[in-house]
C-alpha cells in the first residue's frame, strides 16, 4: 500500500508541473557586432617564427557559440625598419596568415587592420621567454579525499628586469586549454615554476605545458580575462560577459572599439608524458 501510495504522488506532481508550464518568449536587444582581433604572435622556441596567424572575427549572440568570421580585411604588421608582413586571409576562415614574418626580441612592431572602411591599429614590443627546463610529478590528495596527480614544470627567471609569465596546459580529457599568469614580483631571479593539479589528468595521457614572457599591459589583461573566463578555467579567446577593452585602437571611430589584444613574445612548450 505503501508503495502505491508513493507511486500516486509521484504522479500528481508530474502531472501539476507539466500543467503550469507556460511558454515566455523574452525580446532581447543584440548589440552591434564588434570586431575582435586576436592579434598574439608567438614565436615557438626552435622555429623561425616565420609563420604566423592573425585571427578576426565578430562578437555573437550572447546564447550562442558559433564564432563568426571577419572577412575581407587587410592586416599588415610593420617594424621599426619599416619592414612590412602582410598577412593574408585563408579562404573566408578569417585566420590571416603570414608566412614571412621576422621576430626579433626587443623589436617594435605595428599591427594595422583595416576593416569595413575602419582602421584599427596598435604598437607592442617582442618579449624574450624563457626555456622549460623540467618537469616534476608527484601524487597529492585532492579535495575528494582521492589521490590526484600534480605536475611542476620549471623555467628560470631573469634577475635583471621586472618579468611577467603566461602559462598553459592543454590536457586531451578537457576540451580547451587552461592560462594563468604570473609575475616575479617575490621571485626575482629565482627559478621558478608553473602548477598544475586535475582529477582529469591520468597516467598514459600526454600534457602540452607552456611558458610565454609577456608584458606588463598585457600580464594585467589577461589575469582580468581568466578571471571573469571563471578563474583562469575557461577559454580567454571567447567573447567575456564583461566588456574588457585591449591595447588594440580604432583610429576611424573611437567609439566602436575594437576586442582582443595585441602582442608578440617567445613562448616555450613541450609534451609530457603522465607517469
Amino acid at each position: 500500500m505503501k508503495k502505491l501510495i508513493i507511486y500516486f504522488v509521484l504522479v500528481f506532481t508530474t502531472v501539476l508541473f507539466s500543467s503550469c508550464e507556460d511558454v515566455i518568449d523574452v525580446d532581447l536587444n543584440n548589440a552591434e557586432p564588434k570586431l575582435v582581433i586576436d592579434g598574439i604572435i608567438k614565436w615557438q622556441k626552435g622555429t623561425t617564427g616565420a609563420e604566423q596567424v592573425i585571427k578576426l572575427s565578430l562578437t555573437n549572440d550572447f546564447f550562442t557559440n558559433d564564432i563568426l568570421a571577419a572577412n575581407g580585411a587587410s592586416v599588415t604588421i610593420t617594424n621599426s625598419l619599416n619592414e612590412t608582413f602582410i598577412f593574408l586571409e585563408d579562404g573566408v576562415t578569417g585566420n590571416y596568415i603570414c608566412n614571412n614574418f621576422n621576430p626579433v626580441i626587443g623589436e617594435t612592431y605595428s599591427l594595422v587592420v583595416v576593416y569595413n572602411g575602419e582602421l584599427y591599429s596598435a604598437t607592442n614590443t617582442f618579449v624574450a621567454g624563457p626555456p622549460i627546463l623540467n618537469v616534476q610529478q608527484e601524487i597529492a590528495q585532492g579535495f575528494g579525499g582521492e589521490d590526484e596527480i600534480e605536475i611542476k614544470y620549471f623555467f628560470q627567471d631573469n634577475g635583471s628586469e621586472d618579468n611577467y609569465y603566461l602559462l598553459g596546459v592543454k590536457n586531451p580529457n578537457k576540451q580547451i586549454p587552461e592560462f594563468g599568469v604570473v609575475s616575479d614580483e617575490f621571485f626575482q631571479g629565482n627559478l621558478m615554476f608553473g602548477f598544475y593539479g586535475s582529477s582529469e589528468t591520468e597516467s598514459g595521457i600526454t600534457l602540452k605545458l607552456s611558458v610565454q614572457g609577456i608584458t606588463f599591459g598585457y600580464y594585467n589583461y589577461m589575469n582580468i580575462l581568466t578571471t571573469i573566463a571563471g578563474s583562469g578555467t575557461g577559454n580567454p579567446f571567447a567573447t567575456p560577459p564583461a566588456t574588457l577593452r585591449g591595447n588594440i585602437i580604432n583610429q576611424t571611430n573611437s567609439d566602436n572599439f575594437p576586442l582582443g589584444y595585441f602582442h608578440l613574445s617567445e613562448i616555450d612548450e613541450i609534451d609530457y608524458l603522465v607517469q
